[in-house]
Formats: C-alpha cells, structure tokens, sequence
C-alpha cells in the first residue's frame, strides 16, 4: 500500500528515499544562507515544505545516522512528530553534538520523514491495574542484556 502526502513547495526539494527498501525519505535543507552550529548549538532549519498527511498518519522526523556518527549532529527533539493537521513548514530541529561546528549548506540531507499510522487512544481513569512481572520496574529494570 502507498499513502499519498500531498506537499506545497516553498522552496526546496521533494523528501527522497535513498534506497528501495528505506523506510525514510530523506528531507533536504532550504535555508537561504549557511547554518553554522557550533558544538552544543542548535537551530531550526527550514525545509521549504507544507505537508497534507492523510487522517490517521503521522510523519516521524529521525535524524540520519551519517551526521550522527560523522559530525554528532542529530535531532533534539528525535522522533519529532508533525500531525496529520498541520499545514506550517516543515522545519527540522538540529542540535550539534560533536566537537566541531558543523555548517548546513543549502540542499543538505539532514533528516528522514517516516510516515507511519497512529490511532488515537481513549484514555480511562481507573483505581487498579493489572499485575505484571515487572510491576513498578522503570529504568534499567530488565536487566542489562
């Protein structure tokens, strides 16, 4: 099955997959002038798209692995969400990690959009839960393997 996003141009270019198999499109920068983030720096940054997402779908904003390990530069937000009512630019929230700056060139890939199916949950109070092995357990609590 193919879900159609219909997508406004501002500027810009179409998100792309890379591959046959990717399950991320990867979204391009549309900044006007270079982005420089200097370690620890953060910014947003402009893709030049407006998205029509179908009910019942979201788009999952990922960081690309490339910059992480190349440059540590990812998401601040990771996964970002953008919902199926929102019409604003798509901008990408990008926080530089690494040791370096690290400068966003108009063009660049610095993103992937995952479009994934979401249902919305009725949430119900209740004064019990079901008992479960790990119970209260939070962080950590399975174990380190």
């Amino acid at each position: 099955m193919v879900t159609v996003i219909k997508v406004r141009l501002e500027k810009g270019q179409l998100p792309k997959y890379m591959s046959s198999h990717a399950s991320g499109a990867d979204v391009f920068a549309a900044n006007a002038e270079p982005i420089v983030l200097k370690p620890g720096d953060f910014a947003r940054v402009p893709t030049g798209l407006h998205v029509e997402i179908p009910e019942g779908f979201e788009i999952q904003v990922r960081p690309r692995s490339g910059l992480a390990f190349k440059h540590g530069v990812t998401i601040l937000n990771a996964p970002g969400t953008i919902d199926a009512d929102y019409r604003g630019e798509v901008q990408i929230l990008l926080v530089n990690l690494g040791k370096d700056a690290f400068t966003i060139q108009k063009g660049e890939r610095i993103a992937q959009l995952v479009v994934a199916k979401v249902d919305q949950a009725h949430f119900e109070e209740s004064q019990a839960l079901s008992d479960t092995k790990r119970g209260h357990g939070g962080f950590g609590s399975t174990g380190k393997h």
